[in-house]
């Protein structure tokens, strides 16, 4: 009898260890108990997320944040907040996604799983229109450089010998002081930029690409479940040409908020 109840107690404990070790966040059914979705982006990053002439969010990302809630059949929620303060919210349990023009890296996936990627990307490097320092990325080196918080330009430009780097909630922000001579540059991703340098007289990009990268969703870590539900919704948008209908549409829409 003793064997008998020493073997029922290790296998409970083990199902029990397996059980633990298996089980990860289950974000699809709390979305679903929720009736909502809370996508957390920051709303200053034309064309993927803005304000619109509301003043709510709008942006290619929102639009796609809306068809995973429809997907799921639940509405959706957005909050604006600061992009650096991103990640941290989501693995603090202030939302369910990241939806924010966000760029995969190995470091991000340190503390998120992304989704598959929706678009390419690039740094590119505003100037003055007037500036003739400036023709290339090997020129930046000990110059005054301005990037958005938290992003992958703000990572890359520590690494310019010399450079003096001030970071700003907004890619606009640091445009603005470059405009007003504050700074030589601006490291800002390719569609942004372009936005910006569209509505701001006197600034330029530099036709040269910084870097390349990919934009996913994020989610918590082990999220395999809402990620698989992310997956199919982006394959069949990117398959529809919706992603890329959307980009464009919110790129002149962006273009006459700003």
């Amino acid at each position: 009898m003793k064997k008998v109840v020493t073997i029922l107690v290790v296998i409970a404990l083990c199902a029990a260890l397996f059980a633990g070790c298996s089980s990860g966040p289950d974000t699809l059914k709390s979305v679903k108990d929720a009736g909502k979705l809370v996508m957390l982006t920051n709303a200053a990053f034309p064309p993927y997320e803005y304000l619109g002439s509301d003043n709510k969010p709008a942006g290619v990302d929102v639009d796609i944040a809306q068809a995973i809630a429809d997907q799921i059949g639940v509405e959706l929620e957005v909050v604006d907040m600061d992009f650096d303060g991103l990640i941290p919210a989501l693995t603090g349990g202030k939302g369910d996604m990241i939806a924010a023009g966000l760029t995969v890296t190995d470091e991000r996936k340190e503390s998120v799983d992304f989704s598959d990627t929706y678009a390419d990307a690039t740094q590119l490097i505003i100037i003055s229109a007037d500036n003739t320092d400036i023709a290339s990325v090997d020129d930046l080196n000990g110059k005054n450089i301005g990037v958005q918080l938290g992003t992958t330009g703000d990572i890359y430009a520590s690494d310019i010998e010399g450079a003096t780097v001030s970071q700003y909630k907004s890619g606009l922000e640091a445009a603005m002081d470059l405009k007003n001579g504050k700074l030589d540059a601006v490291i800002l991703d390719q569609l942004p930029a372009q936005n910006i340098v569209a509505s701001n007289e006197g600034l330029k990009v530099i036709d040269e690409p910084f870097t390349d990268e990919q934009y996913a969703i994020a989610v918590k870590k082990g999220d395999e479940a809402f990620l698989k539900v992310i997956n199919e919704v982006i394959k069949k948008l990117q398959d529809e040409g919706k992603v890329a209908e959307w980009t464009e549409t919110h790129a002149q829409a962006a273009a006459v908020t700003e």
